[in-house]
């Protein structure tokens, strides 16, 4: 068992041990088990919680809106327009006024210095939904999704396919460095995680017995690979101009039947999602009219196959998340 974890902030996984980031999900199993039977488990009845969007999100939002519900707090949610954050006040201010008022902060958005400065002066928890760097919550809901499927996650092989650059890469090949498990990049050889980091995980993977890498090699990096990972090609917030640019770039490393057929045939696909395997969405059917995709990131097969497990993930979000508060705020 960690020390407590109350009163911690939760911005990225680097900050945590990996006994405390295993407890994080012994916490979400519990929590999980609670809301699979209806048993009420509202241990933080009058506390109050708000989340601050400046970047807008289905799976997100929802969970921390249930979570807080679930635990019994009050919950108020603050859209990009409803905020004078970095407006008509500062950062700074905006973070004692909001630590005056509430138990804990969710902040996502940008750059991971705004969510590292609302966490140096709101004097509450603050917990990142998602910052241009970093997603740790996610890494949550991914690593219970896996342990559901494998019964484990040390000594697995992850790998993550596209642009290793994202938020999403950096925390998975963080939370695998400090959990025992092998990731490997694989993308083109431009797009992938900064140095630093990389150096960084490597050490933390050395303690844990596994291994970071790099490759460019489609076969080579999903060869026997326990676990197939994609995002979106153009991640919220950056230019729609960049489609073309980056179809030409992350195309050959799209999730299809080879890349599944490559990995173990017990083998499972997760996405964070949203995803573009289809024409049911707006963007979806504007890249077909101007590029002919019917699917990008992941084909419509792989995306409905009993290999994927988005949906377990996507409700992990919920559990994992209601522990990180709990944990934080108890």
């Amino acid at each position: 068992m960690p020390r407590s974890l109350s009163g911690r902030n939760f911005l990225k996984l680097l900050d945590f041990t990996t006994e405390e980031i295993q407890y994080l999900l012994e916490l979400a199993k519990d929590f999980k088990r609670l809301k699979r039977t209806n048993t009420p488990h509202k241990y933080l009845t009058g506390k109050n919680i708000v989340l601050l969007f400046e970047k807008t999100s289905t799976r997100t939002r929802c969970s921390f809106e249930v979570a807080g519900n679930d635990l019994g707090m009050g919950v108020t949610y603050l859209d990009p327009a409803s905020s004078q954050m970095g407006n008509k006040e500062s950062l700074e201010d905006t973070a004692k006024v909001l630590g005056r008022m509430y138990d804990g902060i969710e902040y996502r958005g940008f750059d991971q210095n705004i969510v590292e400065n609302l966490g140096r002066y709101a004097g509450v928890p603050v917990w990142n939904g998602l910052t241009t760097e970093f997603h740790p919550t996610q890494m949550l809901a991914d690593v219970l999704t896996i342990e559901e499927n494998f019964g484990r996650y040390k000594g697995l092989k992850m790998v993550f396919m596209g642009d290793a650059r994202n938020n999403v890469a950096n925390s998975l090949m963080v939370v695998s460095a400090k959990l025992g498990i092998n990731f490997v990049a694989c993308g083109p050889k431009d797009n992938m995680p900064d140095e630093k980091l990389v150096a960084t995980c490597r050490e933390i993977a050395k303690e844990n017995g596994c291994t970071i890498t790099l490759t460019d090699d489609v076969k080579e990096g999903t060869k026997n690979a326990d676990v197939i990972y994609t995002d979106i090609w153009v991640s919220m917030g950056e230019a729609a101009e960049l489609w073309e640019k980056r179809i030409k770039l992350l195309s050959p490393y799209q999730v299809n039947d080879e890349v599944m057929a490559n990995a173990n045939p017990e083998a499972i696909f997760l996405h964070c999602l949203p995803s573009f395997h289809d024409l049911e969405t707006s963007i979806g059917r504007e890249i077909h009219e101007k590029f002919g995709l019917k699917e990008m990131e992941v084909t419509d097969k792989v995306f409905r196959s009993s290999q994927s497990k988005v949906f377990d993930e996507a409700e992990n979000r919920m559990h994992t998340i209601k522990a990180v508060m709990y944990a934080t705020l108890k």
